[in-house]
């Protein structure tokens, strides 16, 4: 029993991380491109995120899950300066060092329960 609680939990989790990049992959198609197909691409994108944070709910609680949704900040923060020169201030690397270990002790005591 304990064993099919925990993968239920993981399945949460790895949805919830999918639904991180299916969201900011989507945003980052917009912001990126312009045209019609990338806005339709970053729509399906987006929308499968969605969709897998609405499934990721059914397999973990939500105290646990939602916070992982916090890595997308994570996320377009690395895209905002990898592929829009924007400025990673030792400030911003505290905050987002801060969400990370937020996640990690979050989601680390999930599994503990």
């Amino acid at each position: 029993m304990e064993k099919k609680k925990t993968e239920r939990q993981t399945i949460g989790i790895l949805l919830m991380l999918l639904c991180v990049v299916c969201l900011c992959m989507g945003q980052f198609i917009w912001k990126k491109y312009e045209g019609l197909l990338p806005l339709a691409a970053g729509f399906v994108i987006y929308g499968i995120g969605a969709l897998a944070m609405l499934t990721a709910l059914g397999f973990g609680k939500l105290s646990v899950l939602q916070p992982i949704n916090s890595l997308s900040i994570v996320l377009s923060a690395v895209l905002g300066a990898l592929f829009f020169q924007e400025k990673m201030t030792p400030l911003r690397i505290a905050g987002i060092c801060t969400i990370m270990a937020g996640v990690f002790i979050l989601t680390r005591g999930e599994k503990q329960e």
